[in-house]
């Protein structure tokens, strides 16, 4: 079942001004659609750990990432546990026709979500092409990643595989403002070395050792536990084993 959610604050974002809006499922929308969806729409905030949804929970509502991280997690028959996706700002949760969640979403950090009812949202999609169009090319995007992470896992180097990770938030953090992805970049990386380590199917002591290595030979530059200095985004997309014209979708 759902864990006990928190009202959104009297600041979250209108449609108008919200900082996903060009790569959100609204991004197509007119104004009498984002009308539409206002209707139908309700913000949820959920604090660092806490799980918004478990796998197998009946889903009443969709939404995107307004603000933070979230994982996507399956656990096994054994009780192991597996991260098998990262959702960043404008990213998409839930699936229209869909009534039952295939994964436990858990916010990585504090999250703030923009709700739609799930029935009206579905009903609202066969009415207004723009919000299909938009779902379908984030879907395509999301199975080119898929694809992109199959190599990664698969066939990747333990350092390669710490890099295409900062890589990824690095693109994903230029696009929000608007940016390419290039030069110097900064930002904060939204795992904690533990979660790197499950995501990545390393250990611990493996992320610590190649993201030391990555700080001593200049790639990465690190203050504090979380904030990454990237001074030549091209040379970390070269430790990734990507070159500027490839890599993972961003």
């Amino acid at each position: 079942m759902l864990m006990t959610v928190h009202e959104a604050p009297l600041s979250a974002p209108s449609c108008g001004n919200c900082q996903i809006r060009h790569r959100a499922v609204c991004a197509r929308c007119e104004t009498d659609e984002l009308a539409a969806l206002d209707a139908i729409k309700f913000y949820r905030s959920f604090e660092a750990g806490q799980t918004l949804i478990w796998s197998g929970d009946r889903m009443d509502f969709v939404a995107s990432v307004v603000t933070g991280v979230a994982t996507l997690t399956q656990v096994m028959e054994d009780g192991r546990t597996q991260t098998v996706g990262l959702l960043f700002p404008s990213d998409f949760v839930g699936r229209p026709g869909r009534d039952h969640a295939p994964y436990n979403v858990i916010a990585t950090t504090d999250l703030l979500m923009c709700c739609f009812r799930k029935k009206p949202f579905e009903e609202l999609m066969g009415r207004t092409p723009h919000i299909g169009q938009r779902l379908l090319e984030m879907t395509l995007d999301e199975l080119d990643a898929a694809r992109e992470w199959m190599l990664l896992l698969g066939r990747k180097t333990a350092r390669e595989k710490i890099a295409s990770l900062l890589a990824i938030v690095a693109r994903r953090e230029a696009s929000l403002h608007l940016r390419a992805p290039q030069g110097r970049m900064a930002f904060d990386l939204p795992l904690t070395r533990e979660a790197m380590a499950d995501y990545l199917g390393l250990t611990l002591e493996t992320v610590s050792r190649q993201m030391s290595a990555l700080k001593r030979d200049g790639i990465i530059v690190l203050e504090g536990k979380r904030h990454v200095s990237v001074p030549s985004f091209d040379r970390l997309l070269e430790e990734a084993g990507d070159d500027a014209d490839g890599g993972f979708v961003g």
